[in-house]
């Protein structure tokens, strides 16, 4: 009875991996739509876009570069921004059009890895400070006392609901989350690829297949 259930089981998987497959490039396109305006904003904030034209628009800010030698104490700060403006500003146009989607996906999970630990490992793990829940720590629990404090000041001189209508006030606490779920999201890219679906990769690869 047993071996039936088994059986039964893996038919069962089987018809439904049938089912699905119209489908399976979805989820690399939704992972990679997601993150193009993550890494495309990330680069553009470390370039001087939007400042300068031509070339120089592509060459990086260099209040980044004192922030990555004096705040952040990395070495080699002028080739470390460049490194990480490019990577994010072309990776982020690489994972649009489904080109070199497995390769890119690696120096974008370094630059995550470079980000968490040298700028969000010190605050811990929550992106948004919390009292309460597994990852709430000193430094969450003080910083919602003082929003809480900053809410009843604003509630008492401020036009407190015209700041609230579009969403609560929260106290950002920069930790880990985001980087680390971005950084998931790209490991999971570089075992998919680019999927089926405006994918210049999967493209590529049908023509060779010819």
């Amino acid at each position: 009875m047993m071996k039936n259930l088994i059986d039964s089981y893996y038919r069962f998987v089987a018809a439904l991996g049938r089912i699905v497959q119209p489908v399976d490039g979805i989820p690399s396109l939704l992972l990679r739509l997601y993150l193009v305006p993550v890494f495309l904003y990330a680069g553009m904030n470390k370039l001087n876009w939007g400042s300068e034209s031509g070339l120089a628009a592509l060459t990086v800010n260099p209040n980044v570069i004192g922030w990555f030698e004096h705040s952040l104490e990395l070495p080699f700060p002028t080739l470390m921004a460049y490194l990480a403006a490019y990577t994010e500003f072309f990776g982020a146009l690489l994972l649009l059009i489904g080109l070199a989607t497995r390769w890119i996906s690696i120096p974008l999970m370094v630059t995550m890895i470079v980000a968490a630990v040298s700028v969000h490992l010190k605050n811990g793990w929550l992106a948004i400070a919390s009292d309460s829940g597994f990852w709430a720590t000193e430094r969450t629990v003080e910083a919602t006392e003082r929003l809480d404090k900053a809410r009843s000041i604003l509630q008492e001189h401020g036009n407190y609901e015209w700041l609230t209508e579009h969403g609560s006030i929260v106290m950002l606490n920069n930790g880990i989350e985001f980087a680390a779920t971005y950084f998931i999201m790209l490991l999971a890219l570089l075992k998919l690829g680019g999927g089926r679906y405006v994918s210049v990769d999967h493209w590529l690869s049908a023509c060779c297949k010819r």
